[in-house]
């Protein structure tokens, strides 16, 4: 499903930053992730670009934010290759 959402070039996600552990999980269409670093000099959100771009099997590279760098709900750019 995930791979289904990076198709369409966008994924927007829901961040939980300063967790315990790191996780992806989808529920109810939306993706949550999970990451441990903290919500502080961008630290979660490249904690947040390199956690997806492993669950999709990609280079962080290829994964830009959007949108939402100081939110929750963070709009992720996947180019297609």
């Amino acid at each position: 499903m995930l791979n289904a959402l990076a198709a369409e070039g966008r994924i927007e996600v829901r961040v939980t930053p300063g967790a315990r552990s790191e996780a992806v999980r989808i529920e109810g269409g939306t993706v949550h992730l999970r990451v441990t670093a903290p919500p502080a000099d961008g630290a979660a959100n490249d904690a947040v670009l390199r956690l997806l771009a492993a669950a999709l099997g990609r280079p962080p590279r290829d994964l830009t934010l959007l949108r939402g760098a100081s939110a929750r709900i963070k709009l992720i750019g996947v180019a297609h290759n």
